[in-house]
């Protein structure tokens, strides 16, 4: 049998159910704290599709369009499909929560591993391209950039922790205007009568625009849809009704993002963009459509700005993911345990914590993190849609088979991108994907079996026999005559039918008070429990004490042995680092070397000022 599921949420019993609703987000906040990664994919999406085409010259560059609305009608797909994820699964999880109902385990433990990577590396992808963006225009901090990587991933990390209603208002204003930019330089470079700069054509074609090379574009392009299914992994977060917002947000997601996808391209084809080493392909589009000045540099700055946000939405998403796995005993189970501002906290700080190892890792180079960006994201997106296609089979309902044959037409456009990013992409790095969500499907899987071991130990799901009454013996390890000493005894005697105290003696320690001045104390004060003074001539604390304690274990009258550890709890934390932390040495030597009953406590003693 298996352990019981954690409590789903770690909030205060206190806290009132509207008050919860507050820290869940609405519609524009979903969009703000999830959709940011795939918002500002628009800034790398088109030039990855230019730059693939380029290949074949100024004829391949007018293949831009055509390929753009490839990639828009998978958006579409993808984004009706996981319209209907989040109604079959309100509880969020996405691709992993499909794969486990209609695909089995180990799938879904292959989805999950695939979008913790993805959400792992937008992180550090987001970052360093948002750092980047800096540097560009301030080239003096180029030196600085992982500092600076560093200081936005734990801005971001404070951000969330604090709570996700809190960072999605945070995010609204720069997701806002950066929407708006785009949507102008769209605009504006429509309305022109004339493109205001000469054509800028492609290097000589060295390729022949066939099938390959379109692939190539599309899967290249397809790096702007990687985000998409943020929304239906987090559909806990939002406020009630939680599965008609949450379908909000991912129908105003996929019209936004599809919007400036093919809006840009129509500029690329208008202006006649070609890749620039020094501009990026947005920037030659801005500057085409609105001119070098002070718009120029707004669209940079909101672009730049966005880029480094976009970390947010795996900061949604993968905690909610984490929980599930948690559930489902396949992560420890912490994960499921939320704050009182319903914050995952243990899957922000894991998701933080790995980001930062990519992050130093890679010295804050985008360009080392990009080529397996898009890999895992699409393994999850392939899995998403072959599990609802199955699911539509079983549960049926009305139009199903319009339902079933959208998911399989998404199935099939996400398989080929997936092989596609895994083949062009392999050598790239792409080899890493495959040992990391191997290694961390081992780790899922470990982790199982560990929990399995422990429900069949706790006898989980069997009717106990009675409780019984045992004789106890409590030993009490101290140091002195003391307040301590006096809390630690006090509790002992209501805890077992026999108490003993114990404590260690050095001989040879002057400094020390010896055996018979302990001995002399305590009688002192008479606490009308025995002392047991052991001598410790290495000057070891724990040795003494484990063989005295496997000596009263051998002997017969008592049916269980306790150890109570008193401790002192001190109100402010450097007081704490200046304690001895003799109590977890013993604890974890009495763990180790006996099978004694264990209990620390830990008892707040007064200090005066």
């Amino acid at each position: 049998m298996e352990p019981t599921s954690p409590e789903p949420t770690g909030a205060s019993p206190s806290q009132e159910p509207a008050a919860q609703e507050l820290d869940r987000l609405t519609v524009p906040q979903g969009l703000a704290a999830l959709s940011l990664d795939a918002l500002a994919s628009v800034a790398y999406g088109p030039e990855a599709i230019v730059v693939v085409l380029a290949a074949a010259g100024s004829h391949g560059l007018g293949f831009t369009l055509p390929v753009t609305l490839a990639i828009v009608l998978l958006l579409a797909a993808l984004t009706f499909s996981y319209r209907q994820v989040i109604a079959a699964f309100p509880s969020g999880g996405g691709a992993y929560a499909v794969a486990a109902r209609h695909l089995g385990r180990r799938v879904s433990l292959v989805a999950a591993a695939s979008l913790i990577i993805d959400y792992v590396l937008n992180v550090a992808v987001s970052v360093s391209a948002g750092i980047a963006a800096l540097t560009s225009a301030f080239p003096s901090l180029y030196p600085e950039r992982v500092w600076l990587c560093v200081l936005v991933l734990a801005l971001i990390t404070g951000v969330n922790l604090y709570g996700v209603a809190e960072s999605a208002k945070v995010l609204i204003l720069p997701t806002v205007l950066f929407v708006i930019a785009v949507l102008t330089v769209i605009v504006v470079g429509l309305l022109r009568a004339h493109p205001v700069t000469e054509p800028t054509h492609a290097a000589t074609a060295t390729e022949s625009v066939g099938l390959l090379l379109l692939l190539k574009a599309f899967a290249s392009g397809c790096s702007a849809l990687t985000g998409v299914e943020a929304i239906a992994n987090a559909v806990p977060t939002f406020r009630k009704p939680r599965v008609r917002r949450a379908q909000r947000t991912e129908i105003a997601l996929g019209a936004l993002l599809g919007t400036m996808l093919i809006g840009l391209s129509v500029l690329i084809g208008r202006f006649h963009v070609a890749p620039n080493n020094t501009k990026t392909v947005l920037a030659q589009l801005t500057e085409a459509a609105l001119g070098h000045n002070a718009g120029f540099y707004i669209v940079q700055f909101t672009t730049m700005a966005l880029l480094a946000l976009a970390a947010n939405t795996s900061f949604g998403g993968m905690p909610v993911l984490t929980s599930l796995l948690a559930r489902d005993h396949h992560v420890p189970h912490v994960f499921a345990l939320r704050a009182d501002r319903q914050v995952y906290r243990h899957g922000v700080l894991v998701l933080a914590g790995a980001a930062l190892v990519l992050l130093i890792g890679a010295q804050g180079d985008t360009q080392a993190l990009v080529p397996v960006f898009a890999i895992g994201v699409f393994i999850g997106f392939s899995i998403s849609q072959i599990g609802m296609v199955r699911h539509w089979r079983i549960e049926r309902g009305p139009s199903w088979r319009a339902r079933a044959l959208l998911n399989g037409f998404g199935a099939a456009l996400t398989t080929v991108a997936t092989v596609i990013e895994l083949i062009a992409k392999f050598g790239e790095g792409g080899w890493l994907v495959f040992l990391a969500v191997a290694v961390l499907v081992a780790l899922f899987e470990a982790i199982h079996r560990t929990y399995q071991r422990i429900g069949q130990g706790l006898h989980i799901g069997e009717v106990p026999a009675p409780p019984q009454q045992r004789r106890s013996l409590v030993v009490v390890p101290v140091g002195a005559v003391n307040r301590l000493t006096q809390e630690a005894i006090g509790a002992a005697l209501s805890l077992g039918d026999e108490v003993r105290a114990v404590t260690v003696a050095n001989p040879e320690d002057q400094d020390t008070p010896g055996e018979d001045e302990i001995q002399e104390a305590w009688s002192a004060w008479n606490p009308h429990v025995p002392l047991t003074v052991l001598t410790s001539p290495s000057r070891s604390l724990t040795r003494p004490i484990v063989d005295h304690l496997r000596v009263l274990a051998a002997e017969e009258g008592h049916d269980r042995l306790v150890v109570l550890i008193p401790e002192m709890y001190l109100p402010r934390p450097w007081q704490r680092l200046l304690q001895n932390q003799r109590g977890a040495i013993l604890d974890l030597a009495i763990r180790r070397y006996t099978d004694a009953v264990i209990c620390r406590l830990r008892f707040r003693i007064e200090i005066p000022r």
